[in-house]
């Protein structure tokens, strides 16, 4: 039996199947046919609303806010570019075989 190929649901259609799932007004496994997922996703997409529903009004964990600046960011690519330069060149002044090919 030939594989199908793989499909990316989009995010409304998750919202729509979780939501399903969440009324419990049939079993998991006739929403899981009538919308064509396999049951574990669905239970997986479920557990996920369930999970992030206070961010949607407003409640945040304070690991998610944390996050490193746009500046901070920058000055990170900088630093890795001159090393990357400072190591290249190096590389280049090495004999032998290890050196550049």
């Amino acid at each position: 039996m030939p594989r199908r190929p793989r499909r990316n649901h989009s995010p409304a259609f998750k919202a729509k199947v979780a939501l399903e799932a969440i009324k419990g007004e049939e079993p998991l496994i006739a929403t899981a046919e009538r919308f064509d997922v396999h049951p574990n996703q669905i239970t997986k997409w479920k557990r996920q609303l369930l999970e992030g529903a206070a961010a949607v009004f407003g409640e945040q964990d304070k690991d998610t806010e944390g996050g490193p600046s746009i500046a901070e960011l920058h000055a990170k690519i900088g630093e890795f570019t001159m090393e990357c330069d400072f190591l290249s060149g190096a590389l280049g002044r090495v004999s032998g075989a290890s050196g550049k090919r």
